[in-house]
């Protein structure tokens, strides 16, 4: 009898993939031609490659969602970066050092970089960014990465005013050495200085930092050159970059797309250089499409289901509830027909590839079982109202899969479930920020650091930025510092494996699946690989 079911709900979601319209979004399929078909054979080797409009002005401390990370990562130069195997690999770092008990860290810059405006990069450049994002005043998104610091509760106060202007743990001690001083031990503090929020900035910023953040300047491989409003932005190789990682093109222009399929066709006629993911209903075919040209990895990302805990829905409703539904997802048949095997079906929090993942973390939670699924539902009180809907952006593939949910959960259990679509990521995040959510949105995380940490402390860590389902909860709590404050990586990795079998019991996400990377190139460029997180390495591809 299941397979007949499943037959059922994934047949409808197949046509609902095949039923997705082929036109771009903005001007239509115009949208997809941002070098004009010159990006691959123009004699000034510039690129495309699909994007999507940031959400808010480019400042790496403001900034936490894929469309603006593609820009920051790039004009921006991490202190350390990650190779494939998720080791330590210093950048604008000469060398990080901690003191025994990792209260400590001295930071050494290597020489000679530069902002792209001229400026030198100094220590001072790297500790009035930081002081300056920490501040309660100015309103930074990321703000909390800084949380470790000494004194950061004086200009950061959980309530009130600050009573600091400055964190008391960042001390100067030349023009390329500074200190980090932590209000307690984190064994991890280097990995996490590989997220952007730990980049420096120019003086200038701070004489208008809503302007700075419509043409940023950094002091990584590519420097800003413009951004045409729901359309492209474009960045040009900076010369004088210091970095090992020198871009071996002239620049890349960022196309905006509302539409994965008009991207897959741009793709296929030579006017887009490389799409990051394929549509859904272009899954089946891209291999055949593209040959040698298309790209299918894994990397460390997931995809969840987030419940919105402000929510008449989940604010007091047992977690049995959730475990509940969780266990009526055939995820294994979705995988395999809706999303031909792209993906892998997740058994916990932790993607593969971090430190401290786990084979099957979430035991039978993650098992299809609609008979137990019904059992912990009726005991967790039920879904109020009996009704649940899934809000995603339709501008990224989604709305196959969360039909595909929905008709699992539909079917297995009752509870009406029904998709929320906003037109594009930025509605869609904005909605999450204003506590506009009915009741669940799709969650995408892609890795910050390759530790099992990032995919739960930066998530439901109760005041994190990411922590957009706003789920809060002191025993989870209490062993996220428990593991912050453990004598080494292993330790702190160890603890926090303890931590996720501990999220399956208060179940502040339904985990589904671990993301894989679908995309492809064009005929115009080569070099094209993507990186451990996912992410294309755009300095080292290289135009015919």
């Amino acid at each position: 009898m299941r397979g007949a079911r499943s037959a059922k709900w994934v047949a409808g979601a197949i046509g609902v993939a095949l039923a997705a319209t082929a036109c771009g979004g903005g001007d239509g399929g115009d949208n997809g031609n941002g070098g004009s078909g010159e990006g691959g054979g123009s004699a000034s080797a510039v690129f495309s490659i699909d994007a999507g409009e940031p959400q808010n002005p480019l400042i790496p401390t403001d900034t936490n969602e894929q469309y603006g990370a593609l820009v920051i990562d790039n004009v921006f130069a991490n202190l350390v970066d990650f190779d494939e195997e998720g080791g330590l690999v210093y950048t604008a770092a000469e060398s990080i050092e901690a003191n025994e008990d990792a209260t400590e860290w001295t930071i050494t810059l290597r020489d000679g970089w530069t902002f792209h405006d001229g400026e030198a990069v100094t220590a001072e450049s790297y500790v009035n960014a930081w002081n300056w994002a920490a501040h309660l005043s100015n309103n930074q998104k990321n703000s909390y990465w800084f949380g470790d610091i000494e004194g950061y509760d004086e200009v950061h106060p959980e309530e009130g005013d600050a009573t600091a202007e400055e964190m008391s743990g960042l001390e100067v001690v030349d023009e390329l050495t500074f200190t980090v001083t932590l209000s307690s031990p984190v064994s991890y503090f280097n990995y996490k200085l590989g997220y952007n929020p730990f980049t420096p900035l120019p003086s200038s910023f701070y004489d208008d930092p809503q302007a700075f953040g419509q043409e940023p300047i950094g002091n990584g491989a590519y420097k800003f050159a413009s951004w045409e409003r729901d359309s492209k932005i474009t960045l040009e190789a900076y010369e004088d970059y210091r970095g090992d990682n020198k871009p071996q093109n002239d620049g890349v222009e960022l196309v905006n797309y509302n539409n994965l399929n008009a991207a897959y066709n741009d793709l296929l006629s030579g006017s887009l250089d490389i799409l990051r993911q394929v549509d859904t209903q272009n899954l089946p075919v891209f291999q055949d499409d593209l040959g040698d040209r298309a790209i299918s990895q894994p990397y460390m990302a997931n995809q969840t289901l987030v419940p919105v805990f402000y929510s008449e829905t989940w604010e007091d409703t047992d977690p049995r509830v959730l475990q509940g539904l969780s266990m009526a997802i055939d995820r294994e048949t979705i995988v395999s027909t809706v999303l031909n095997n792209s993906v892998t079906v997740a058994t916990g929090f932790v993607a593969p590839g971090a430190m401290g993942f786990q084979e099957n973390s979430g035991g039978e939670i993650m098992e299809f079982n609609p008979e137990r699924a019904n059992e912990l539902i009726e005991e967790g009180g039920g879904v109020p109202g009996n009704e649940i809907t899934i809000q995603y952006n339709a501008d990224g593939g989604h709305e196959a899969w969360v039909t595909a949910v929905c008709n699992s959960i539909r079917q297995n259990t009752g509870v009406e479930c029904t998709g929320d679509a906003k037109p594009d990521f930025q509605t869609d995040l904005n909605a999450r920020d204003a506590k506009e959510v009915d009741s669940m949105y799709r969650g995408g995380w892609i890795a910050d650091y390759p530790l099992n940490v990032s995919f739960m402390k930066e998530l439901y860590g109760t005041g994190s930025s990411a922590n957009t389902g706003f789920f809060s909860n002191e025993e989870v709590d209490a062993l996220f510092a428990e593991g912050d404050a453990a004598a080494s990586v292993e330790e702190t990795v160890a603890a926090y494996q303890e931590a996720e079998k501990a999220l399956f019991e208060h179940m502040p996400a339904i985990p589904l699946w671990h993301q894989g990377v679908n995309g492809g190139f064009s005929e115009n460029v080569e070099n094209v690989r993507f990186d451990v997180t996912g992410q294309p390495v755009l300095t080292e591809v290289t135009v015919k």
